[in-house]
């Protein structure tokens, strides 16, 4: 049997981890699929990238000439961004072939545009390496788990932001110091801004969102918080409650519809997510049937990213001659069973948070917010007032409560920092259990 000519569109740090793993294993990866897969051109914009690779394939500057190559039979999108390589999908699409890509902004996007016109065109869209590297995350939702009715989900799905808070909880450094050093490493780019402000986890919740409670992609819904505002005192006072500080993604099914945000967490010490440590990704889901599974690994990398994007090019070869409404759905879910259940707003989730201000030290302070909490509906589970340092006048409170709706809590929020006595914003962050 002849093989399955792959073209490659980037041949950078994933490009170049595809292209050698596919090389180093072909002979097992083909065992598996069913047919020798071959890497017949790459995509690059530098000539001497392929020998640098010690690789022997085809190099092109036009990506189109690949998509338009009517001897490639699956294209591999690992350039990023979402304008140029959105017409380059649509365009491979159009010509009959089929698609792996690693890109969540694509998928996050542009991802039900993309699904519906590769539907028409009885053609696949794999994408398991644009959520959480080389974890097999959207394997498990889409089939392992596909039992299950999902009640929630909570991932530490960006390894910049998780390893930043690690440095800090361990070390006792700033955010601004930890942060200059993930860049010097790799981990972070010049512009860290999809990283540190949660845009990036966004479009890997929006897209396990949809997956697990079958609705349309709705990124734009995703309430989003980044990790900026944290500070080394954050840290140490959540330790001291016996919690820790995460950068998670939480989608979760209620009553009133579908959660999906991105914010600071505090969740326990004992809890699983709370031992993710470093660059490493983690993503926590809990389904009616099977209750809590943990999902753990390399988030980004070469080969990481790249075992899942050849595990994808492998589900394609092998699903290449069936008939495609036999195929799994590329979001769990038939096409035409996608459920249009509201996002819910952030105002209306119920949540237990930390709050952490900075206050006169003098008598009736604590009353004056305790009733304000009071009359807010919002009861008190933890109370520190921290000794004034160096004769100073003011203290730090801070302040657990139980579970309650973010209106009220913004609310209650608005009226403490009006107050004579507050001397600060106040610092918010959100507590989840994980149960």
């Amino acid at each position: 049997m002849t093989p399955v000519k792959v073209g490659l569109l980037g041949l950078g740090t994933v490009g170049g981890g595809t292209a050698a793993v596919l090389n180093r294993n072909g002979k097992e990866i083909a065992r598996r699929a069913g047919r020798a897969i071959q890497v017949e051109v790459a995509a690059t914009l530098e000539p001497n990238r392929a020998k640098e690779l010690g690789l022997d394939i085809g190099i092109t500057d036009d990506a189109f000439s690949i998509v338009n190559d009517p001897e490639i039979d699956i294209v591999v999108e690992l350039i990023g961004g979402y304008t140029l390589s959105k017409e380059l999908v649509l365009q491979a699409i159009e010509n009959g072939k089929h698609v792996v890509t690693a890109n969540k902004a694509l998928i996050a996007l542009h991802g039900n545009e993309i699904f519906t016109k590769a539907q028409e065109k009885g053609v696949m869209v794999a994408f398991e390496a644009a959520v959480a590297g080389g974890i097999p995350i959207i394997k498990s939702l889409r089939e392992g788990l596909s039992a299950n009715q999902i009640e929630w989900i909570a991932g530490i799905i960006n390894g910049t932001g998780n390893f930043i808070l690690t440095e800090m909880r361990d070390k006792g450094r700033a955010f601004d110091d930890v942060l200059a050093e993930a860049q010097a490493l790799g981990y972070a780019e010049a512009d860290p801004t999809f990283d540190v402000e949660g845009i990036d986890a966004a479009h890997k919740l929006s897209i396990l969102s949809a997956m697990a409670f079958g609705i349309p992609l709705q990124f734009e819904k995703t309430y989003t918080e980044g990790i900026t505002k944290i500070t080394p005192q954050d840290v140490e006072y959540a330790d001291e409650l016996g919690y820790a500080i995460k950068h998670l993604g939480i989608t979760r099914r209620t009553e009133a519809g579908i959660e999906q945000r991105v914010h600071p967490t505090m969740i326990p010490k004992t809890c699983l997510l709370a031992n993710v440590n470093g660059v490493m990704n983690a993503v926590l889901v809990h389904g009616d049937a099977v209750g809590p599974t943990l999902y753990y690994g390399a988030g980004a990398g070469d080969e990481p990213t790249a075992s899942a994007v050849v595990a994808d090019i492998v589900d394609v070869v092998r699903a290449m001659t069936s008939d495609p409404s036999n195929r799994v759905p590329h979001l769990a879910f038939q096409p035409d069973q996608l459920a249009d259940i509201p996002v819910v707003d952030i105002k209306e989730i119920t949540t237990a948070y930390y709050l952490r201000l900075c206050a006169l030290d003098q008598p009736g302070v604590l009353a004056s917010i305790t009733k304000i909490m009071g009359n807010s509906d919002i009861s008190i589970e933890a109370f520190i007032q921290k000794e004034p340092q160096n004769n100073a006048k003011n203290v730090d409170i801070i302040l657990l409560t139980q579970r309650v709706k973010e209106g009220n809590m913004d609310n209650a929020i608005e009226q403490i920092e009006a107050l004579d006595v507050t001397c600060s914003k106040v610092t918010r962050i959100r507590v989840e259990s994980l149960k």
